[in-house]
């Protein structure tokens, strides 16, 4: 077993990974960048190497830079978590040139796997057929729009080299389409240095299932079940939930078989998930696979029991995978709401800033997975994840309602978040009929707006928060002790009393 792991990363996934390392003894190594040095995350390794610079391509995507980190500390071993370098062919391949473990699969996996296109091709020939689409890249605009006939509208533009919704966009019909080919090109080139595009057929109603699997490398693979993660804004997921409940024992079965058979055709190994596409019938069809931890992993983790941090750290350390598929099985429900700084109202455009307040939500079946504190800055250059809720319950209706309480609880003030939406979904018809296919946001929250009383509710929160910043610049110790809390004159009891959103006891 490793003595001593870098995590290459930062926020509410490095927090994640550092927990296990700790339970398992393992010392630990933070790497920040300079915005980054009182954040969250440092204060959870035993070192931390700061990068030098605050853009992510001098600091977290500074290959070299994370590699010395990994030398200059004596870490064994390096954890990606997701985003940034997470799915880098170039990061596995320098792990493995400098005898450092990269917990991943490897990185000639990855290069295969991280090519829509190349990974569309190994599902065909596992014998999974992939959502309808183009083989090749299109040579040129005209090319992809006579493509785009041939398949009909309305179709997905998809960067060859993409993921987390970067470079795609739905086309309804050809007059659209030259414009957004440019765009997405564009935003692939910026995004991954490579503006490759093809097209998927649009599915109507679909659900967006995934399968998340483990592997070592001596051959053993497992299933642990699949997760729902269809509610999505810019084709990023916000909410997601394990099982699915499109998804009943036959389809379970198929789904996962296929999900093993594409990952076997790969060599794969580590921790991953095969996504899939759900149409109104009941057939499915491969849309990719993430080469890495998801961030919606607490959900398998909450149904399964499993930790897949830890079994991610003994698979990359050389041990047997110690389950079996036998050893699992699926019991409860939960689902996760990612909390965002961003503006729900505003087409959902990143808020940054800093964090004047926070609360988190607390009770039985209530996991809260956070990378802020009161003080936090929010930079404008990285991804605006903050943190993530995740309840667990005996089934969908009692988690749906206690993830509603749970969001009811949670209260973080500073920037903007999605939590009140999130309040309204979980709580909706809609949402408790299961109709959650890709298009949700569009077809059910596309003109949401927040509510005047919640957001007077939010104001009166920020005011207390300034009156005890103040009071202890002042020298004075605030209401209630020190944090000012708890104290029946404490400017935050009105908040309470109106247990944050604005219901009164």
């Amino acid at each position: 077993m490793f003595s001593k792991i870098l995590v290459a990363n930062r926020g509410e996934i490095a927090v994640r990974i550092f927990r296990t390392c700790r339970e398992m003894g393992i010392a630990t190594v933070a790497v920040c960048s300079d915005i980054d040095k009182n954040a969250v995350h440092t204060g959870y390794a035993d070192q931390v190497v700061v990068l030098g610079g605050d853009e992510p391509a001098v600091t977290y995507l500074d290959i070299g830079k994370i590699i010395k980190a990994a030398k200059d500390t004596g870490a064994e071993a390096l954890h990606p978590g997701y985003g940034f370098l997470a799915e880098s062919p170039r990061l596995a391949a320098a792990c493995e040139q400098a005898g450092i473990a990269f917990i991943g699969p490897r990185s000639d996996v990855l290069a295969l796997v991280g090519d829509k296109l190349a990974a569309r091709r190994l599902a065909k020939e596992a014998g999974v057929q992939p959502t309808a689409g183009t083989e090749t890249p299109g040579a040129n605009y005209k090319d992809l729009i006579g493509r785009a006939e041939k398949l009909g509208y309305p179709v997905m533009i998809k960067a060859a080299a993409g993921g987390g919704g970067k470079g795609m966009r739905k086309v309804d019909g050809p007059e659209a389409l030259a414009e957004a080919l440019e765009l997405a090109a564009g935003e692939a080139e910026n995004a991954f240095g490579d503006s490759r595009l093809f097209l998927e057929r649009f599915i109507e109603n679909a659900h967006h299932v995934e399968v998340q699997l483990l592997a070592d490398r001596y051959g053993n693979m497992v299933h642990l079940f699949e997760r729902e993660c269809s509610i999505q804004r810019r084709h990023q997921k916000i909410i997601e939930e394990g099982p699915s409940p499109a998804v009943d024992d036959e389809l379970r079965g198929k789904l996962c078989r296929a999900a093993m058979s594409v990952a076997r055709a790969a060599g794969y190994t580590n921790a991953g998930t095969v996504e899939f596409l759900l149409d109104e019938k009941g057939g499915f069809s491969f849309m990719e696979v993430n080469a890495r931890l998801q961030v919606e992993h607490p959900v398998t983790e909450l149904i399964t029991g499993v930790d897949l941090v830890e079994q991610q750290i003994r698979i990359a350390a050389g041990e047997t995978l110690s389950l079996s598929q036998q050893d699992l099985s699926c019991l409860g429900h939960a689902i996760e709401c990612r909390i965002y700084a961003e503006d729900p109202a505003n087409d959902f455009l990143p808020s940054p800033g800093t964090i004047e307040l926070m609360e988190a939500p607390h009770g039985p079946g209530v996991r809260f997975d956070s990378g802020i504190m009161p003080g936090s800055i929010v930079p404008v250059d990285y991804d605006p994840i903050l943190a993530k809720l995740i309840v667990f319950a005996a089934g969908r209706d009692k988690a749906a309602a206690r993830m509603a309480g749970a969001l009811t609880e949670t209260c973080i003030l500073g920037v903007k978040t999605p939590v009140e939406m999130m309040i309204d979904i979980v709580k909706s018809k809609e949402f408790m009929r299961a109709e959650t296919s890709t298009d949700f946001m569009d077809r059910y929250f596309k003109n949401w707006r927040p509510s005047e009383e919640r957001g007077r509710i939010a104001l009166l929160g920020w005011l207390a928060a300034q009156l005890a910043n103040s009071e202890q610049e002042g020298g004075r110790e605030p209401p209630g002790g020190p944090g000012g809390v708890g104290h029946r004159g404490d400017p935050w009891q009105k908040l309470r009393n109106f247990r944050l959103w604005g219901q009164e006891q």
